[in-house]
C-alpha cells in the first residue's frame, strides 16, 4: 500500500455528468470514504428482512436487492476502467447499461445477504487497487463511454455513485 490520497478530480477530468456523484462525496482521502461506506452499507442492508429486500417503491423501478445488485455491477465496471487507464491503457471503453445489467444480474432471485456480500467483495477488491496505485498512475486518463475520465475521478465517482443510491434507499425505501 502506498498511502497515495486520491485529491477530488478536477472538471476536466470527468464526463460532466459524474459532477453529481463527486459533489456527494466529503473532502478527504476518498480510498478511507470508500472503506467506510461499506461498512456502513453492510450494516444497513445485511439484517434487512426479504420482504424489505423485495420491495419497489413505485412499478418498473428496482427493488432493494436490485440496487445493491447494480452498485457491485457499477463498481466492477468503473474499476475495470480505473485498472486499464492506471495501467497506461488508452483503448476506448465501452459505456454500459444498467437498465440490462440488473435484469440479467437476476438479483431479485437472489437473498439480500449474498448480494451485499458480492457487494463487499467487489468493494475489497477496489480498495486494494486504489491503495496500491503509484501517484503518477492515480492521474492518467482514458476514454470511457464516448469521454475522458482520470484514474483518481473514478475513485471519487465510485464513492459518489454508493452515496447517491444509499440516498436513494434512504429517502424512498426507507432503508438505512
Amino acid at each position: 500500500m502506498t498511502g497515495l490520497v486520491l485529491e477530488r478530480p478536477g472538471p476536466g477530468e470527468y464526463a460532466d455528468f459524474y459532477a453529481r456523484y463527486i459533489a456527494r462525496v466529503p473532502d478527504g482521502d476518498v480510498v478511507a470514504q470508500l472503506a467506510t461506506q461499506i461498512a456502513d452499507t453492510r450494516r444497513a442492508l445485511h439484517a434487512l428482512p426479504a420482504a424489505r429486500a423485495s420491495h419497489r417503491y413505485a412499478a418498473g423501478k428496482w427493488n432493494v436487492t436490485e440496487v445493491v445488485g447494480h452498485l457491485a455491477d457499477a463498481e466492477r465496471v468503473f474499476a475495470y476502467r480505473a485498472l486499464r487507464f492506471a495501467r497506461g491503457d488508452e483503448t476506448p471503453l465501452p459505456g454500459f447499461d444498467e437498465t440490462v445489467y440488473v435484469p440479467a444480474g437476476e438479483f431479485a432471485d437472489r437473498s439480500i445477504a449474498s448480494v451485499v456480500d458480492e457487494f463487499a467483495a467487489v468493494r475489497s477488491a477496489t480498495l486494494v487497487l486504489f491503495s496500491a496505485l503509484p501517484a503518477h498512475a492515480a492521474r492518467r486518463s482514458g476514454p470511457a463511454n464516448g469521454q475522458t475520465v482520470s484514474v483518481r475521478a473514478i475513485a471519487w465517482i465510485i464513492a459518489g455513485h454508493e452515496l447517491h443510491h444509499r440516498a436513494i434507499l434512504r429517502e424512498r425505501y426507507g432503508v438505512g
